[in-house]
């Protein structure tokens, strides 16, 4: 395995999470004094900037830190894996054939050969890349798409992924020693299905790039479709309709939480249309935390967009203290409530009737599925004098348990 650098180690961590901490100093100051000029009715337009600047600039260190941990979580480039239970000559024979098709078009017989390859069998639309270039690629999503760091993720292989579920538990009852024993209500079972559709992105090289002998086609391959890949997904992961794309997690039908029936995501109100109650805006965010069930609270985080965070950092407890707080340690996430919370930029602002907060076991609710096999199709025609890499890989996903995540709706009910 590659080893990826420690994020605790880093200086740049380090400092990066420095500055998060001392710009939210900075911030808790100027919002008391903000909500001090509030109380006296003598409110500060120059102090409501101020504080509309710090705010952005927690927002941006925060935002430092996290591409710091991200790239820390990329794998460093070494020499070639082993695949499976080929043998290591093989597995090195297999990439370097790989790498002479990118680099000159060629296709080598070992690309075109079918016994015996999993990586390397040729079809109309192009090679299926050597399994370190699919590592690595889903290796780099992993660091860069918030859903796959939160959510299960599988690989299957073939198109469709079917998981049997159990929508009502099975029965039990209490019997005396020698009474009779009914039979007992089966469990209810249905069964959801996860198709993967096909995700695509062309990046281009001049050919002069790729006659470069220390250039590593891996690397520069999965880093030009990393941001593109990362984008499509997550924004298909949050609001997909499911036709060729994952099914979104707000893709769902919401319901009243208490009327909420299985394969609809329940949801609170904030009791107002596009707006936090005037008062007690916190009793909100502690409600949608209760309205998880304690095995889902247990790993639970909250998922919003960072202009959501920025309006729940100022909010208070009780007790005058600030519920949003700062992570103490690289990797790790600032905390609402003392539950982790994870921005995303995909989820709705906050508006009217809008879910823009959701809260629960994500781990546990929402299931990525990724088709094995990472497609590559050289294509030195359409672009001249660069070279096109259309490349494919197939991604699906959707709710797997609609108990294990609750959302925040702001509307009147």
């Amino acid at each position: 395995m590659k080893e990826t650098k420690q994020a605790a180690a880093s200086p740049e961590a380090r400092a990066a999470l420095h500055e998060v901490l001392a710009a939210f100093e900075g911030f808790k100051a100027a919002n008391d004094q903000r909500l001090a000029a509030l109380e006296t009715k003598r409110a500060d337009v120059l102090l409501e900037e101020k504080v509309a600047r710090i705010d952005d600039a927690v927002s941006q260190a925060q935002a430092r830190l996290d591409r710091v941990l991200a790239d820390a979580r990329r794998p460093l480039i070494g020499g070639p894996l082993g695949g499976g239970d080929a043998p290591l000559a093989r597995v090195d024979e297999r990439k370097a054939a790989f790498d002479r098709y990118i680099k000159t078009g060629e296709a080598p017989a070992l690309l075109l050969e079918a016994k015996g390859l999993s990586e390397g069998v040729a079809t109309a639309g192009g090679y299926v890349a050597p399994a370190e270039l699919e590592r690595q690629i889903l290796r780099r999503l992993q660091a860069s798409s918030p859903m796959r760091d939160i959510c299960q993720v599988r690989t299957i292989g073939a198109g469709t992924f079917r998981k049997p579920v159990s929508t009502a538990g099975l029965a039990a009852s209490w019997v005396a020693e020698t009474a009779a024993r009914p039979e007992t209500a089966a469990p209810t079972l249905d069964v959801i299905d996860f198709p993967a559709g096909e995700l695509y992105a062309s990046p281009a090289a001049t050919q002069a790039l790729l006659d470069d002998a220390y250039v590593d086609i891996d690397e520069w391959l999965a880093e030009e479709v990393q941001d593109a890949f990362a984008a499509q997904e997550t924004s298909a992961f949050i609001g997909g309709d499911g036709v060729n794309k994952p099914k979104g997690l707000l893709a769902y039908t919401a319901a009243a939480d208490a009327a909420a029936t299985w394969g609809q995501l329940g949801y609170l109100a904030t009791g107002v249309a596009g707006a936090w109650p005037a008062s007690n805006p916190t009793d909100k965010l502690i409600d949608l935390i209760y309205a998880a069930k304690t095995q889902y609270r247990q790993n639970g985080r909250f998922v919003m967009n960072r202009r959501t965070v920025s309006a729940v950092r100022k909010f208070k407890d009780a007790q005058g203290n600030y519920i949003w707080n700062a992570a103490l340690q690289p990797g790790q996430s600032a905390s609402l409530l003392g539950y982790p919370v994870t921005e995303i930029e995909a989820m709705p602002d906050v508006a009217a009737n809008a879910l823009a907060i959701a809260f629960g076991d994500f781990e546990k609710g929402y299931l990525i599925v990724d088709r094995a096999g990472v497609r590559v199709l050289r294509d030195p025609y359409s672009a001249k004098p660069h070279v096109l890499f259309y490349t494919t890989k197939r991604v699906g996903g959707g709710v797997q348990n609609f108990d294990a995540i609750k959302l925040l709706k702001f509307a009147a009910s």
